[in-house]
């Protein structure tokens, strides 16, 4: 029988995730930009991003990969990852896990900053339930504490905290 605390096993992960899925908003409504990498700044977020600068708390948004097939399902349809205004799709790691966590994708290092809620775009780009479907699958959001460049293919790796 296993010993140990709620604390320990908040921080014990089966495997490393994985960046699938890299997307820039070039700018408010517009059609999400895919790229193979993006630089990630502390203080901007990921450049070249509408969001970047703005708000430190949503600085990066990630969802999970496993949730598109969920939401799929939902709305009968087939779904993309820029459909969902995300930056980033991460595979293989419970992403509701991370809460109070940092990690490290590629050269750039992240903490959780909470729950990315779905907006009412959701509605207008899924169609009627998008918003419904989405609730409790919207991801995360993220600030950046160290830049660096990530790519996809990058491993999400949760770093031990003291």
């Amino acid at each position: 029988m296993w010993q140990g605390n709620i604390k320990t096993l908040i921080c014990q992960f089966p495997v490393d995730g994985e960046l699938v899925w890299i997307g820039i908003r070039p700018g408010r409504k517009e059609v999400m930009r895919s790229v193979d990498e993006v630089f990630v700044d502390c203080q901007q977020g990921l450049l070249d991003d509408h969001y970047a600068g703005r708000s430190k708390q949503r600085q990066v948004t990630l969802f999970q990969w496993e949730y598109l097939r969920v939401i799929e399902s939902l709305m009968g349809m087939k779904v993309t990852p820029a459909l969902l205004r995300r930056n980033l799709l991460v595979r293989g790691i419970n992403l509701m896990a991370l809460n109070k966590q940092v990690f490290q994708i590629g050269h750039a290092i992240f903490t959780t900053t909470g729950l990315c809620q779905p907006c009412s775009r959701m509605e207008a780009v899924l169609g009627c339930g998008g918003y419904n479907a989405m609730r409790s699958h919207g991801g995360i959001t993220a600030q950046v504490l160290q830049s660096g460049k990530i790519k996809t293919g990058d491993a999400l790796t949760v770093l031990q905290q003291e």
